[in-house]
Formats: C-alpha cells, sequence, structure tokens
C-alpha cells in the first residue's frame, strides 16, 4: 500500500509546480468585491502524471474519484470560500492532498465471527419470555 505521509510534501510540491490552476469571478463572500476580482480557484491535475504512484494505485484513484474527473483523465476541482485568490488555492491543495490520501487507503478486509455461547444463551431466554407473554394473554382465563 501507498504511504503518503511520507511523501506528503513532495505531492504538494508536485501539485503546486504542475498542475493547471486557473481563475474566475467567485460567488462567494466578498460583497462589491466579488465582482471585481478572480477569486475563485480551479485546478486541474492528471491522475497518470503524480509521481511515486503504482498503476494499481492510480486505477484505484480513477475508480474511487470518477465523479471528479473529467474525460480528459484529470482531477478537476474549486474552491471559492474565501476572499482572497491565495487562500482559495492553499485551501484547494490542502483539499486535494486529502481526498488522495482518503482514496488510496484500503478498508481492512471484516473477518466473520461467530455469535458466542452466552449471546445464543440470552437470544433463546428472551423468545422464551416473549412467548410466555404471548400465551398469558392469549388463556381465556385472563379477562
Amino acid at each position: 500500500m501507498y504511504n503518503m505521509v511520507m511523501n506528503k510534501d513532495y505531492i504538494k510540491n508536485f501539485i503546486e509546480n504542475s498542475a493547471l490552476f486557473t481563475y474566475s469571478r467567485s460567488s462567494g463572500p466578498g460583497g462589491q468585491n466579488v465582482n471585481k476580482v478572480n477569486t475563485k480557484v480551479t485546478m486541474h491535475l492528471k491522475i497518470e502524471d503524480i509521481p511515486l504512484l503504482t498503476y494499481h494505485e492510480t486505477e484505484r484513484l480513477k475508480k474511487a474519484l470518477t465523479n471528479k474527473i473529467n474525460s480528459n483523465g484529470e482531477l478537476v476541482l474549486s474552491c471559492d470560500e474565501e476572499r482572497t485568490q491565495s487562500k482559495n488555492r492553499s485551501k484547494l491543495i490542502y483539499r486535494c492532498l486529502n481526498l488522495l490520501e482518503n482514496s488510496l487507503l484500503v478498508n481492512k478486509k471484516r473477518k466473520p465471527t461467530k455469535p458466542t455461547m452466552d449471546s445464543i444463551n440470552r437470544r433463546i431466554e428472551t423468545k422464551k419470555r416473549l412467548g410466555l407473554k404471548k400465551m398469558i394473554r392469549n388463556s381465556k382465563d385472563f379477562c
């Protein structure tokens, strides 16, 4: 499995240098500033170009992030939450790193277990109690 923690700085530098960042007008906070300044940041990052990833890891990323990957094989993310371009850009890089890291995690396979004797006995006891309650309610001399 890929250990992104050790190479996080390397991947961050790669994203900063090789991803295509485009800027546009934001709909977020900023008042009149929104109408004048291009603060929304959109990032396009080619999945195949990310260094240190094996073929299987890139395939795992493609499968996990299908809704965020366009037809050119680029991961497309955008951010317009902050008032400045630089804050949106740094937030976007951080979000991209977390997204890549979480997509590469492999879930542990569940080992099926058998119920314990105690839990089986508890289940049978409650069934007996409920059955007895129903039998008492059903009898003629209860009313």
